[in-house]
């Protein structure tokens, strides 16, 4: 990722309402597919700043890894309640098959050339009855400046992850779009920007902390839908997937 882009999220991650929320969405679905206990390893690759390790930390013990010292800098003093961090590539992972109960990739692999073999590592180090979360922004349409500031490769359709996760030997439990709310707004302002580039210099939405009420308003209206086990909406700006190694038969939620 852009190393500016990791102090831009560091001013809000804690409190802006799509990253409080994407995590939020991410617990509680995590804890339907796998009961984790103080024992248990979480390996989250691409730490970031450290606000998931933070927030996992009572759960189980947890470890984060990230290949960017920036990462590595901000997030530090929120993994001393873990195992702590390392520095290390999602695609080479330096840790021992089947040592994880769980592991996350929060916005990771649309930063990486070879998404696949990001994944095959992930499902590697995973138990049996692991499970791997990841979230990844979906929609090709939605291509913007943001994207390119964030030095991603590509956006996803619910088809395209479904076959990178299948094909990296994953066993699919969920798949689902999430923030679909807030696309009209995203698509707007994005579009205005590719439109009328001079026009929108420092006024990206993204790195803005909205005032509170709208915060909490657009947290609950990004959260509660998603946490819905029956709704499931056609579009969204993100897709939220969870996958175990395909060493067993189980449910599928498309």
């Amino acid at each position: 990722m852009n190393p500016a882009e990791y102090e831009r999220l560091e001013r809000i991650d804690r409190q802006h309402w799509f990253y409080c929320g994407k995590r939020a969405i991410v617990r509680h679905w995590l804890q339907r597919f796998v009961r984790l206990n103080a024992g248990d390893l979480l390996v989250d690759a691409g730490a970031g700043t450290g606000a998931w390790l933070e927030e996992m930390a009572p759960v189980c013990r947890v470890l984060g890894l990230d290949d960017h010292v920036e990462s590595l800098r901000l997030a530090r003093p929120r993994a001393h309640g873990g195992l702590g961090l390392l520095q290390a590539r999602v695609d080479q992972l330096p840790l021992a098959t089947g040592c994880a109960r769980a592991a996350t990739a929060l916005d990771v692999l649309e930063h990486l050339a070879d998404d696949g073999a990001a994944l095959r590592e992930l499902l590697r180090i995973l138990r049996p009855d692991g499970v791997l979360a990841l979230t990844v922004p979906a929609l090709s349409w939605l291509w913007s400046d943001w994207d390119v500031a964030l030095h991603h490769y590509r956006r996803y359709s619910r088809k395209s992850l479904l076959r990178l996760l299948q094909d990296a030997g994953g066993e699919v439990l969920l798949c689902r779009a999430f923030n679909f709310a807030a696309l009209p707004a995203i698509a707007i302002a994005r579009g205005w920007r590719h439109l009328f580039p001079g026009q929108s210099k420092g006024l990206r939405l993204e790195d803005r902390l909205p005032p509170e009420w709208v915060n909490r308003s657009l947290y609950t209206l990004l959260v509660s839908p998603a946490c819905w086990s029956r709704f499931d909406p056609v579009w969204g700006v993100s897709l939220l997937a969870l996958v175990r190694p395909a060493t067993r038969l189980g449910r599928f939620y498309f």
